[in-house]
């Protein structure tokens, strides 16, 4: 398959780096769509961890190219620091990383402004944004007030940039909040530039070209379909569209030039920042559900909040993405334990539904509906053959994909590469 969409299908950090970086040995391209540097995907290769926010995962394999494209929001003097940490290992960049000129940018106004905006917030309306100036800098576009980075690569750019400043520096000061420096905007700016200007480009006839030449590209999906700004748990969620559909419009390829959707979920759940997640644990199996599984986020690294596995919101993800397989990761975070639970559907006031509701504080409502199963209580980080893994391990992945409807075909068992099992061959 030439074109493959990759999202999360929970609250996000549900292991996409790592499937992204097993994905790319079978890719030319990858591309990110939408996002910013708020998202952390983590890959380890043998003894090194990478941690990257707005490169793409596939620079790190030789060869391949890839693209940040219009759906994106950039930070061009974060990403000039992610690009120097990736060159510092010895990692080119130069002629394979392409950036779209249509990606709007973020400024350090947009960063105040996040942050005056959540220290506003009424207790219990806060939103956990990570106040890297996303939302605003998405806001700025849809108001269509924002700069794009083929305005950065302009003449007319000092300009542009100086109505801009002035306009949210009169907000800042009504905030009663420090206002920006516009010299020092615009010296970073441009400093970031002298890296960044070789790589701007229309991205567009670019991935077209490669479509036509039957090249495979691979779509790197950032957070997950649960903070969604239409279908996740909203308001709290992010700023863009982390579905399948965000992959066509961030890039310029169309629906009819997909083939394959691949959700990734963990075999349990996780959430970070504010927001209803019916199946949280506030108890000791959630404390172990986080020590066992390293929950912390790769950006913030904030504790993550853990749970048992959501089969409604997988289910969510399959109706409002289209997925076509699971990548299912962190099974053996699970290995020790005597007993899971799925949760198979929700009570809600008093009745039982098997889909996930809008309105946030019906969720809040909602109860989980668990069903139990045996753990395997044995090791399955070393197991290469999905016929060697315990027989309640194999159950509890065919109760998953009854569930949900959806088959596993990429199995992860660990955080490095060779922990991994392609159970779908055409993946």
């Amino acid at each position: 398959m030439s074109t493959t969409i990759l999202i999360g299908a929970q609250w996000g950090d549900e292991g996409k780096g790592k499937i992204i970086d097993v994905l790319t040995e079978r890719a030319d391209w990858v591309v990110r769509a939408q996002g910013g540097n708020n998202a952390g995907h983590t890959v380890e290769i043998g003894a090194e961890k990478f941690v990257l926010h707005l490169v793409p995962s596939g620079i790190l394999t030789s060869g391949k190219r890839c693209v940040i494209g219009n759906g994106v929001v950039l930070d061009p003097v974060a990403l000039v620091e992610e690009i120097r940490g990736v060159e510092a290992r010895g990692i080119a960049v130069a002629g394979r990383l392409f950036i779209s000129d249509r990606a709007h940018v973020v400024f350090p106004y947009h960063c105040m402004l996040d942050a005056q905006g959540e220290a506003r917030r009424a207790k219990g309306d806060q939103i956990g944004t990570t106040q890297r100036g996303i939302g605003p800098a998405y806001a700025d576009k849809a108001a269509r007030f924002g700069l794009r980075m083929g305005d950065l690569v302009d003449p007319e750019f000092p300009v542009l940039l100086k109505s801009r400043v002035e306009e949210k520096n009169r907000v800042l000061a009504a905030m009663g909040a420090p206002v920006v420096a516009y010299d020092e905007v615009l010296a970073a700016t441009r400093q970031a530039l002298a890296t960044l200007r070789p790589l701007v480009c229309d991205t567009v006839p670019l991935l077209h070209a490669a479509v036509e030449r039957g090249e495979r590209i691979l779509f790197e999906g950032a957070q997950g379909i649960m903070l969604d700004l239409d279908f996740g748990t909203y308001p709290f969620v992010t700023s863009s569209s982390a579905g399948s559909g965000g992959a066509c419009t961030g890039s310029g390829v169309p629906p009819n030039r997909m083939d394959r959707v691949v959700g990734v979920l963990k075999a349990y759940t996780t959430r970070v920042g504010e927001g209803p997640f019916p199946t949280e644990l506030n108890d000791a199996a959630g404390e172990d559900l986080r020590r066992l599984g390293r929950e912390f986020g790769a950006t913030t690294g904030r504790p993550r909040r853990c749970g048992w596995f959501d089969a409604v919101v997988a289910r969510h993800a399959v109706m409002t993405c289209g997925v076509d397989e699971w990548a299912l990761t962190k099974l053996d975070v699970l290995d020790t334990l005597a007993t899971l639970n799925i949760c198979t559907a929700y009570e809600l006031d008093g009745r039982r539904i098997a889909h996930f509701p809008a309105n946030v504080r019906e969720v809040a409502r909602c109860r989980p509906v668990y069903e139990e199963l045996p753990g395997w209580q044995a090791s399955t980080r070393q197991v290469a053959r999905f016929a060697d893994l315990p027989e309640n391990a194999k159950r509890y992945i065919a109760r998953l994909e009854q569930v949900t409807g959806v088959p596993v075909g990429i199995l992860s068992l660990g955080p490095r590469r060779e922990q991994t099992l392609i159970l779908n061959e055409d993946a």
